[in-house]
């Protein structure tokens, strides 16, 4: 377990900036996702989006990453490599970006629609939508680690779905993955001390079936062991007294898939 840096307020409105603009950046992605559409396509304009604004794709080079984006299909957790395969009606793509701003990493993701999704698919991402809400609930100071874990865990499992363990959440500043993790899964009243000026990434990995994963053979992708779906949202948040306050936003993202519907 690496030191915690606890962050200033300037800090603070720096990585806010920087989670901003992912958000952004997330929305320039939902503008152009339909069938037909490669994961590639998707990389060129979120990398071209992020220069524009002054700020360097977070994941490309990173551990030898090839691209701005992890954009993970269906059955694909995380890490997924853009390709030119096109997108096909009924999928569900997780995409995951990250910028480095004014020295501060931003970090969010993102499962969006393809065309038209099957009910139950839909409901995997509600559910993995509200895991975020209810751990951003208790992301405040004097909860601990654990508590975070608990409020994914419990509702993920509560609907029947299983929860992502070898995949975390962490800390997010300077460096992208900072201390602490921030597992998905946990007991109420354990782990670490939650203090003010901790600045976590929280992102709940919500697979429709088992909770089991394996690695592709490129060396990158996690994908579910059963090949069923799987959800993954992120937020960059930091621990307050009474709420926690969240730096990134999905608003961008949502108010662009509203006017295209």
């Amino acid at each position: 377990m690496g030191k915690i840096f606890y962050k200033t307020e300037e800090e603070i409105e720096l990585i806010r900036e920087s989670s901003l603009l992912v958000g952004k950046t997330l929305a320039e992605v939902a503008k152009i996702i339909k069938p037909g559409v490669t994961t590639l396509d998707l990389d060129k304009i979120a990398e071209e989006f992020i220069r524009d604004n002054n700020a360097i794709p977070g994941f490309l080079g990173m551990y030898d990453f090839p691209n701005t984006l992890c954009t993970s299909l269906n059955a694909a957790v995380v890490h997924g490599i853009p390709n030119n395969k096109p997108l096909k009606d009924g999928d569900i793509i997780s995409v995951d970006c990250g910028v480095l701003k004014n020295g501060f990493y931003g970090d969010v993701a993102y499962t969006f629609e393809v065309g038209e999704v099957k009910e139950e698919v839909k409901k995997l991402l509600q559910v993995t939508k509200e895991c975020l809400n209810r751990a951003i609930e208790v992301a405040i100071a004097g909860n601990r680690i654990g508590d975070i874990g608990f409020a994914v865990q419990n509702y993920a499992e509560e609907n029947g779905y299983g929860v992502v363990r070898e995949l975390v959440g962490h800390g997010l500043g300077k460096d992208l993955h900072e201390a602490p993790e921030v597992p998905n899964y946990g007991r109420r009243g354990t782990g670490l001390m939650l203090k003010e000026g901790m600045v976590i990434a929280i992102e709940p990995m919500i697979n429709m079936g088992v909770r089991n994963v394996i690695q592709d053979k490129d060396g990158w992708t996690i994908v579910t062991k059963d090949g069923k779906p799987s959800a993954h949202f992120e937020h960059d948040v930091v621990v307050r007294k009474g709420k926690a306050d969240v730096l990134s936003s999905h608003k961008f993202i949502e108010e662009v898939l509203n006017n295209k519907n």
